[in-house]
């Protein structure tokens, strides 16, 4: 049953949008999703779920859909600059994974999911977004691009890092954004290195090519990483201006096989480029409208754990305005129960996370005497900061 006067408007409808319209319509609440592509958003780069963010999908019933869809990647085998073998692990191995547990999937299998467990009880505008929000003490008024106008109890940006519900509340994304000195490029390509269900990296200082095969047909995932000490604001937003900008940095490559990357990467359709960061903000929240996800907290692709951030951000968000009713007793909740938990993620950055992209030769001999040691050592243990949330039972709607 629909709880009297709690229409709640969600931007974004990829992983947290979803998650969080799933929740809040378990708590009462009236739910519509934007988003301004057209159609779910399918295919994508592999994104890992661990940890708590397990037992949120377990709640949700989509876990054993999820299973089916793992990616389940057998090894991950490293290369040095001219190409040559270093260590082939298992990935869970480098990840501090779970393995036999936690889920690699693609990106669009887990939003397809989400919107199959909610499509039939919220309402969803594709190919349209906010414009103008004017929060107010009875609601939030919301002018679409398309024109249309309503007004609801909440809004909820869950509209990724480059948010523009964190823009419109809070100011530019500059006040908010740790840039991490890293810029990549993410695109498809045709498997002509024969890979299956498996990673090859390759690294050189300041440089990472990696080849990610989902499974055992064509679909090969690329993803080439490069160091850049200066300001991200810099960064060109032209997709011409980036795709010269990664095949000059990767000019001259040692192995061949970069440079065949590089082509691909010149003619792909669906090249997502950006800067590696994170979002950290004081408050997550402003009167009326709250943020979720990376639009809040992005731990950045260095962790591996924004899409595990996101699922428990919209469990933990959806259950203090359950718990509350009040939004701004349920914001401050929201905040005081996860926030330690996203401080853990995003620390993962200073504790070791981007040593699989060494800036210097001294580093990376570094961390390739650390990959052939862990070819005889006993798998580490799982990392701490993945299941530091423990969830609470979900609220009965006051």
């Amino acid at each position: 049953m629909t709880r009297t006067g709690r229409h709640v408007l969600i931007s974004g409808a990829s992983i947290a949008g979803p998650a969080l319209a799933y929740w809040l319509h378990r708590a009462g609440y009236a739910v519509t999703v934007v988003e301004k592509a057209g159609a779910l958003r399918g295919g994508g780069y592999p994104v890992d779920i661990r940890g708590t963010a397990i037992e949120v999908v377990r709640r949700m019933g989509i876990l054993p859909g999820l299973r089916d869809a793992h990616i389940d990647s057998r090894r991950l085998t490293f290369l040095d600059a001219d190409g040559g073998k270093v260590a082939s692990l298992t990935p869970s191995a480098v990840s501090g994974g779970v393995e036999g547990q936690d889920l690699e999937i693609r990106r669009g299998d887990l939003a397809a999911s989400l919107y199959a467990a909610v499509r039939d009880d919220v309402e969803f505008l594709f190919g349209d977004a906010i414009d103008v929000l004017d929060d107010h003490e009875n609601g939030v008024d919301v002018t679409f691009r398309s024109g249309r106008r309503r007004t609801y109890d909440l809004v909820v940006g869950a509209d990724g890092m480059h948010s523009r519900t964190r823009e419109s509340l809070f100011g530019p994304e500059e006040r908010f954004h740790r840039y991490l000195g890293y810029c990549f490029a993410i695109f498809t390509l045709p498997n002509t290195f024969g890979l299956s269900r498996e990673v090859m990296m390759w690294n050189s200082p300041g440089k990472a090519a990696a080849l990610y095969a989902v499974g055992d047909d064509d679909e090969l995932h690329g993803f080439l990483n490069f160091h850049r000490p200066g300001p991200a604001l810099d960064v060109p937003r032209n997709p011409g201006a980036q795709r010269d900008l990664v095949a000059s940095a990767f000019a001259g490559a040692g192995w061949e096989g970069v440079a065949a990357m590089v082509d691909a990467m010149r003619d792909a359709d669906d090249l997502f480029f950006d800067t590696a960061g994170q979002i950290r903000m004081p408050a997550w929240s402003r009167g009326r409208v709250a943020l979720v996800g990376d639009a809040a907290y992005a731990p950045s692709f260095l962790t591996g754990q924004g899409s595990s951030l996101a699922l428990a951000g919209a469990y933990m968000l959806a259950n203090s305005l359950a718990a509350y009713g009040d939004h701004r007793a349920a914001f401050a909740a929201y905040e005081r129960d996860l926030r330690p938990f996203v401080a853990m993620n995003q620390a993962l950055v200073d504790n070791g996370a981007a040593t699989l992209f060494p800036t210097t030769e001294r580093a990376l001999e570094q961390r390739d005497r650390g990959l052939r040691d862990l070819l005889t050592l006993p798998a580490a243990p799982p990392r701490p900061a993945h299941s530091a949330l423990t969830l609470p039972e979900f609220a009965l709607p006051r």
